[in-house]
């Protein structure tokens, strides 16, 4: 079953090049057609959410419908950057959610405490991955009514 939401992207935060590679797989192996963006760290999804720096072009930032965002990244890891979007007014309800290696239970604790949507660790196969990325995308896509833009 192909999924095309009502929105454009989706943006995937990810240092991990590999990573990347398969998160990109995984959501295409369960039918999504949204565009998939990857920024490497905090600051570029920052700069790509608003439309500045290397994104200023284009008359403004990107909307995604879903952020996926790991917790571990240079420069600006995803917990600053989880508290940047939602301190936004202009980012604030966009939905996040974790998409890390961590399992800590801090890690957790303070994803919610900042406004994470929910909480996944990555799995450890590919296959678990694509199921992942197919009850994402029949939540998130097929389920949820999500805040108008505006």
């Amino acid at each position: 079953m192909e999924h095309k939401s009502k929105f454009e992207c989706i943006v995937i935060a990810d240092d991990d090049p590999d990573d990347r590679f398969l998160i990109e797989d995984a959501f295409r192996e369960s039918g999504v057609m949204n565009e998939l963006k990857f920024v490497e760290d905090g600051e570029e999804l920052l700069e790509l959410l608003r439309g500045v720096g290397r994104y200023a072009e284009g008359g403004g930032g990107v909307r995604p419908g879903l952020v996926l965002l790991d917790l571990n990244m240079p420069r600006m890891d995803g917990r600053q950057a989880l508290k940047e979007i939602r301190a936004d007014e202009q980012l604030h309800n966009i939905p996040v959610v974790i998409l890390t290696t961590s399992m800590a239970d801090d890690d957790v604790l303070g994803a919610y405490d900042s406004g994470a949507n929910s909480y996944i660790s990555k799995p450890g196969t590919f296959e678990d991955l694509v199921d992942v990325a197919k009850i994402l995308t029949t939540y998130w896509v097929d389920v949820v009514r999500q805040s108008p833009v505006g």
